[in-house]
């Protein structure tokens, strides 16, 4: 697997969030190399047009959407259900959709949004498709975190918000949470042919907070014109889907596509349990280790 044509033919590849921003530029370059590819979106128009977009510019039509909310938990294990009923293999699943609220908002659980939708989603579909990766390894788990992981600890006493909420401390958090996971993740899955990776993908222009309105909207506008191409910002998840330099690794941290130290508090395996047990709790699942 490389970045050449063809590189990723027969392999098929899951990309959440993959209508906009770094999912539409990781849909596209992996397009180019062949893959099969299954893109889920939560606007039904905005995923169309993606796929168009994709067999336009690739001649690669082995492109399926499927609609899904990840706020939502019963979206995610019915997506999860849809996609299993099909018996494809799946040897990519990359956990890229991502939300910034500057207010508090909950989901349809009951739970706070950030924290679903950053978080818990990854957590509960990566559980949900498991055994699909397993049966179908050699595959890799691929979770877009970020460097405001470093924003400030894990607070478990205000894991939601429930007692304070600061915009880019709750943001910061959940990235912390994605890094923390996929930690732990890769432990449990030590052997099973199944890798677990986690990134930052630099600061990318992909609209990211423009759901706050149209104030908010203005700002990403002008920011965006000092950050990177989401096409540049997706390097590195590109990278550790398909490139043969990371065939067997696991459970690291990168930036620019080269292996980077996280936060301290990251590497906090009690911590890291605490939240794998709290989010089995809010999932109502309980995801085993890989020997089981």
């Amino acid at each position: 697997m490389n970045a050449e044509s063809g590189a990723m033919s027969a392999r098929t590849c899951m990309i959440t969030g993959a209508s906009s921003g770094i999912g539409r530029a990781t849909a596209l370059a992996l397009a180019r190399q062949e893959a099969t590819l299954i893109l889920v979106c939560r606007d039904r128009g905005r995923g169309e047009a993606t796929i168009a977009e994709i067999r336009q510019q690739t001649g690669n039509r082995d492109v399926t959407l499927m609609l899904a909310d990840l706020s939502s938990q019963q979206s995610i294990r019915q997506l999860a259900q849809d996609f299993l009923a099909t018996d494809r293999p799946l040897h990519v699943l990359v956990n890229n959709a991502g939300i910034v609220n500057l207010q508090r908002k909950l989901t349809v659980d009951g739970l706070e949004e950030v924290f679903a939708v950053n978080h818990l989603a990854y957590f509960l579909l990566t559980h949900l498709l498991l055994d699909r990766l397993r049966a179908s390894a050699p595959a890799r788990i691929v979770n877009v975190a970020s460097t405001a992981h470093r924003f400030g600890g894990i607070d478990f006493d205000n894991l939601q918000g429930e007692r304070r909420y600061r915009t880019m401390n709750i943001y910061g958090q959940s990235k912390l949470e994605n890094i923390m996971f996929t930690y732990e993740l890769a432990r449990r899955l030590a052997g099973s042919g199944v890798t677990v990776n986690c990134l930052h993908p630099g600061g990318v222009a992909t609209g990211l907070g423009s759901n706050n309105g149209a104030w908010a909207q203005r700002i990403v506008k002008v920011i965006g014109n000092f950050m990177r191409t989401p096409a540049s910002g997706a390097a590195t998840s590109i990278y550790l889907a398909s490139s043969p330099q990371v065939e067997g690794v696991s459970g690291k941290y990168f930036v620019n596509s080269k292996p980077r130290r996280s936060s301290r508090i990251s590497y906090d395996e009690a911590a890291q349990r605490r939240l794998w047990q709290l989010s089995e709790q809010l999932t109502t699942i309980r995801m085993v280790n890989a020997e089981s």
